[in-house]
């Protein structure tokens, strides 16, 4: 459903909606709380399909430099964290989604802060736990280790976390690793991310195994990896780690070949258009992705890389570079965001049986236009009004 002026959402105790529509169509039964927004646009719960919450609070600490030298200096801050900071940074990155309207996120971490902070707080999403490992010596080893603290982690309670695997990168996880992963996540039934085609030294690495990555791999004692000239992307599909469950971070690089691989083995792309323009100065190409079929959400990524966390600032974004309609722009952030992460009968929409994830906007300026999508996509931050997860009340804006 579209965004609805003066519409009205009907949530039941489950925390699901029971009814939705114009307000005037939609009766509150007796003794039920009631709320009003007279100047307000109700909205679905934005899903974001890439963050990195753990590292909230890094949006001015990471200097402009080339993509892996960015890599060790994020590295060096994060190993600065204690574990309570880290917690808390999460803590805090969703209380910062949820004042953009987000309600749903995709995030990847190595530090479980998210999955942490997402429990504690009752927040909707997935936390993909990541896995490094570029050795593809101790691929074996390193899988065993993680499977220990990823069982630890799954005895959490479940409530509208799920939890996930993800093996960051071509330039981190060795190919041995890789399938290895892959291979007991789909045994397990576990959705899986990973960061791919995302900058020109990472296709460097895999295409030729040279480059910056290949460098540092070197000065580690890490053997060179020969690929034969592959892509990154079909290099992923080599070690069986594309698939219906698998969602593509970037993707900024992808071949038309590569495209036809995505739509081959059902993979997802994750959509970062302000981040891919940071690091790789070049934009997804997120048209022919979408008109091959594939299931594409928009992200954020974390804010070390663009910051604050916007998301619809991002699909003002996607819509510029993949000429979208103000519709298409808008699927990004919600029900296509929900199917490139799996949730598409969960999240992403006002419909019956759906979560009660609903957003309130009040433009400053009203209405642009017949058409209130094109003022819900124009939005800033501070025009959001409520957040609701589950019916439950996470964020209202100060004076509302």
């Amino acid at each position: 459903m579209p965004p609805i002026h003066y519409g009205a959402v009907l949530i039941g105790d489950d925390g699901r909606i029971a009814e939705v529509g114009p307000a005037a169509q939609i009766r509150a039964p007796d003794g039920v709380p009631q709320e009003g927004f007279p100047d307000g646009i109700l909205i679905p719960g934005l899903v974001n399909t890439h963050t990195h919450l753990e590292l909230t609070g890094f949006d001015s600490a990471v200097p402009e430099t080339d993509f892996p030298g960015w890599i060790r200096h994020l590295i060096t801050l994060k190993a600065a964290r204690s574990p309570d900071e880290m917690l808390e940074a999460a803590r805090q990155g969703i209380r910062d989604c949820w004042a953009g309207g987000v309600t749903t996120v995709a995030d990847t971490g190595d530090s479980a802060a998210a999955l942490h902070a997402m429990r504690e707080l009752g927040a909707s999403g997935i936390a993909y736990q990541e896995i490094f490992g570029p050795d593809p010596g101790n691929f074996a080893e390193r899988l065993s280790e993680f499977r220990t603290r990823f069982d630890a982690l799954r005895e959490g309670p479940a409530d509208r976390v799920v939890i996930g695997v993800s093996p960051h990168a071509p330039y981190s996880v060795s190919g041995p690793l890789y399938r290895a992963v892959a291979d007991w996540a789909w045994e397990e039934g576990l959705p899986l991310a990973v960061h791919i085609a995302e900058s020109a030294e990472e296709e460097q690495l895999v295409r030729d195994g040279a480059g910056p990555f290949a460098e540092q791999w070197k000065g580690r004692g890490i053997p060179r990896l020969t690929s034969g000239g592959s892509t990154p992307i079909e290099w992923l599909e080599r070690h069986g780690v594309l698939g219906e469950r698998t969602l593509c971070i970037h993707a900024v690089r992808a071949s038309e070949l590569d495209v036809i691989r995505l739509v081959r083995t059902r993979s997802a792309v994750a959509h970062c258009p302000r981040s891919n323009l940071r690091h790789a100065g070049t934009p997804a190409p997120l048209a022919e992705l979408l008109a091959s079929g594939i299931r594409v959400g928009v992200g954020t990524d974390s804010v070390a890389s663009v910051a604050p966390l916007d998301l619809l600032a991002e699909a003002r974004e996607a819509r510029r570079i993949g000429g979208l309609s103000a519709t298409g722009a808008f699927d990004l952030v919600t029900r296509g965001a929900a199917a490139a992460i799996g949730l598409e009968r969960e999240v992403g929409t006002l419909a019956s049986g759906w979560w009660g994830d609903a957003v309130v906007i009040t433009p400053r300026q009203g209405i642009n236009g017949p058409n209130p999508l094109e003022t819900v996509l124009g939005s800033r931050l501070a025009e959001v009004a409520l957040t609701l997860v589950g019916g439950r009340e996470v964020y209202r804006r100060p004076g509302k």
